[in-house]
Parts: C-alpha cells; sequence; structure tokens
C-alpha cells in the first residue's frame, strides 16, 4: 500500500492520522479477522454493527455464488425477478404488524431518504401538501444523504451543507449522565423529554409536521439507550397529531437488541421502518424501508396506469443483494440469532459494568448485545483518549469503534460466552494502559 500518498479517500477517517499507522485487515472468519501481519482480531463491533450472523458464513456465500451464475443483475424498473418477491415476504413475516410493504434499496442513508420521501407524498396524496416539516433529534445519525443530513443531529456532518438542507426541527437527545450514569439497560429518568415534540407542534403548528424519525438506540453518537417509556410518548404524539412516526432500524435491526427489531423489543409500533445493515451480513450493500399497508394503499389511489410512487434506484432488488438477506434471514431464523443475544445479554451487561472505576471512565451503557464506554472530555488533546484506546485494543488483538468521547461495542450475535469475558478484558488491559 502506498502510505504516502494513497489513492483511496477513506470515508469518515482522519485520512493523515490513519496514513501514520495504517491498520489493514485481509481475511475474516466466524468472530475474528486477520490483520494485514497475520494477527487474530476479535470483532467487538459486527464489522460496523452489520456482521450478526459472524463472518463468512457458507450459505450466504454460496447463494450469491449461486446467484451470479443464474441471474446476475435485473431491472426492478417495470420488471421483476422471483427473489425480490420472496425477500419482501420474509421480511414482512418479521416486521410488526402491519407493517408488511417493502421498498429495497441499497443502504442505510437510501432507506433513510427513501422513507422521508413516501412520508412526504403520502401527506400530499391525502390532501395535505402543507405537512413539509420533518423532525429528527440531537445527536442522531440518519446517513448522509441530503434527506438523513436534514433530519440528523450530529452537527459536523451538517455543517458545509446546512444552506441546501431540507427543513427541519430536532428533539433534544436524552443523554443525562448527571442521572443515568452506569444505568442498566434503559435510564430510569428522560421520558418527558418526549414533550419536546409537543413544543415542536406549538411553534411550528400540527399541520405542517409530516414525520418524525429516531433511532430506538441512537448508535452512531455513542450507544445511546432511550428512557424508559419515552418511546411510548413519542408514538402517542405521532398518533395525536396525525404525524407519521419513523424508526430507523439500520443498526437495531435484526436480534442486536434480543429481539428482531428494537420496535418488539420496546413495544411500539412505527409507521415506517428503515434498514440496512444486518439484512445481508454486511457482505453485499442493502436496505430497505418497511412500510404500513395503509400508508402503501394510499398510493395506488390514482389512475391504474400511473406510477405510484416517483423514486426508485438502478440496484433496488439486486438479485445478489436479495440472495444474501434471504440466505442470512434463513441462519437467524434457524439459529435463533435474535433469541441467542437476549440470553447472552445478562453476562454482556455484567462484564461491561464491571469496567466502572477504571480511569477516567465516566459512563457505561448496555442493551441486548450493545454496549458502550465514555470517558472524561479531554478539550486540548487530538485525538481523544477514546481514540489512543482503540488502537491499542487494536494492537492486543479486539476491533472496538471510536466515537468522539466514547468506545462502541455490538459484537456478532454468534458470539460465545469466553469471547465476550475476553472482549472486556482486552478493554480494561487497552484503558489501563492509555494514559
Amino acid at each position: 500500500m502506498n502510505t504516502e500518498s494513497p489513492a483511496f479517500w477513506m470515508p469518515f477517517t482522519a485520512n493523515r492520522l490513519f496514513r501514520d499507522a495504517p491498520r489493514m485487515l485481509s481475511s475474516a472468519s466466524g468472530m475474528y479477522y486477520r490483520s494485514a501481519d497475520g494477527r487474530e482480531i476479535l470483532d467487538g463491533t459486527a464489522g460496523l454493527w452489520c456482521v450478526n450472523a459472524g463472518h463468512a458464513r457458507a450459505p450466504i456465500r454460496e447463494a450469491v455464488a449461486r446467484q451470479l451464475e443464474t441471474l446476475d443483475f435485473a431491472p426492478s424498473f417495470s420488471m421483476g425477478h422471483p427473489l425480490a418477491f420472496e425477500l419482501a415476504e420474509r421480511l414482512a413475516r418479521h416486521a410488526p404488524s402491519g407493517l408488511n410493504r417493502v421498498f429495497l434499496t441499497n443502504s442505510g442513508s437510501e432507506a433513510v431518504d427513501s422513507a422521508l420521501k413516501i412520508a412526504l407524498a403520502y401527506h400530499r396524496l391525502r390532501g395535505e401538501p402543507q405537512r413539509t416539516l420533518l423532525v429528527g433529534r440531537e445527536r442522531a445519525y440518519h446517513g448522509v444523504g441530503f434527506g438523513g443530513m436534514s433530519v440528523g443531529g450530529i452537527p459536523k456532518n451538517r455543517e458545509a451543507w446546512q444552506s441546501v438542507l431540507l427543513p427541519a426541527a430536532h428533539l433534544r437527545h436524552t443523554h443525562d449522565l448527571t442521572r443515568n450514569a452506569f444505568a442498566l439497560g434503559q435510564p430510569a429518568h428522560g421520558v418527558e423529554l418526549a414533550e419536546d415534540l409537543e413544543r415542536i407542534v406549538r411553534e411550528q403548528g400540527a399541520e405542517r409536521i409530516a414525520a418524525v424519525i429516531v433511532e430506538p438506540i441512537a448508535g452512531s453518537t455513542g450507544v445511546l439507550i432511550p428512557p424508559r417509556g419515552y418511546l411510548e410518548r413519542l408514538r402517542e404524539l405521532c398518533t395525536r397529531y396525525g404525524l407519521l412516526l419513523i424508526f430507523d432500524e439500520v443498526i437495531t435491526g435484526f436480534g442486536r437488541s434480543g429481539a428482531w427489531f428494537a420496535s418488539h423489543q420496546f413495544g411500539v409500533r412505527p409507521d415506517l421502518m428503515t434498514l440496512a445493515k444486518g439484512l445481508t451480513n454486511g457482505c453485499i450493500p442493502m436496505g430497505a424501508v418497511l412500510v404500513d399497508r395503509a400508508i402503501h394503499e394510499q398510493f395506488l389511489s390514482g389512475p391504474r396506469a400511473e406510477i405510484d410512487l416517483y423514486h426508485g434506484y438502478t440496484y433496488s432488488a439486486h438479485p445478489v443483494a436479495c440472495a444474501a438477506a434471504i440466505a442470512t434471514l434463513a441462519i437467524h431464523e434457524q439459529e435463533n440469532l435474535a433469541g441467542r443475544a437476549a440470553q447472552l445479554a445478562p453476562q454482556w451487561q455484567r462484564c461491561a459494568h464491571a469496567l466502572r472505576g477504571l480511569p477516567g471512565l465516566i459512563d457505561i451503557r448496555n442493551y441486548g448485545l450493545i454496549a458502550a464506554v465514555e470517558f472524561a472530555a479531554q478539550p486540548q488533546r487530538a485525538p481523544t483518549r477514546a481514540y489512543d484506546i482503540f488502537c491499542k485494543c487494536f494492537e492486543r488483538g479486539l476491533l472496538a469503534r471510536a466515537t468522539g468521547n466514547v468506545l462502541a461495542f455490538s459484537p456478532p450475535l454468534t458470539i460465545e460466552p469466553a469471547q465476550i469475558e475476553s472482549l472486556f478484558t482486552i478493554l480494561a488491559e487497552s484503558i489501563r494502559a492509555t494514559p
């Protein structure tokens, strides 16, 4: 690799910092990556929240190979192929009740932008074209499309494009260290933050608001667990004011929370749901929007010959991605990976919270097989201590995810109990070894 001036411009990376000390992965199998220098690296992040069924699963590889030999590409504009319909049926089977219409995309970013466009178009079809305001949340990540950036709440992701983003209002985030530090699972305090939606309704008018989008568990900004009752209250308010509720389950979908979807886990049914990442176990890009049947039927109210939705992608329902997704869903069904995550969650929680008291550690958060450890901010330090610990973890054989002052963990759901112990042992050693 040319480390002096590489051609590859890496996404969401301090490229010059990486160039000084490249971390290269050469292969993966099961729970482990192998580094370019031949070391085993325990995957503590399922790649990037994607590889929920473990790496290099034979059924997925074989399904992809068969599909490439059979039908490598098929257009989905006024054409179809059987796997697209099979995948949609299988997804609908596991979705919350009524979310049984499936629009296929190629990523989480595309899924979010598609869901927002569907929400806006739906209100227009119902005779309420003035409903154009979208509501997101501070510290939210909804991808990098212009719609997703508009409702997202990460300032750095927005600042260069602020002048061209869609109109959006934002709820306050739910992260409250003063009351909820070291909570086990859902924090006890913060349900009242859902009342921010009432404030936005008063300021903007309910008749102007199209949809509210939230991650059930915010992942990319450091694993923010919803306070008890918070999501339920958002659902109540959206129903009261005629707003569509969109759950971004790109990270929480496919077993991560201990159920197929976090909407099941928390008992809250959205009107639309976005998916990606674990849908194909990370092996081929794919996303999806699950849509309530009543919303979909509104699009069928026009003339029979008219296009229902003027939106789509060349690679929507790509046959190879469909094959990978179907094989992935079959593994989840056969191995009950969501149930496995729920079964392992108590040990995961115990090991995570055993880190309490280590130097500089100010919070530990967990739910299902997700965890985050947060460190005290050091304003003059660049990179952050969390980033330095991330590097130390990699040297010791563990892949972590650094985001600001937080290290996040979300291993494949195939992780074994001994590997959970190993993960947190390496993390503890790395924390102690980092000034």
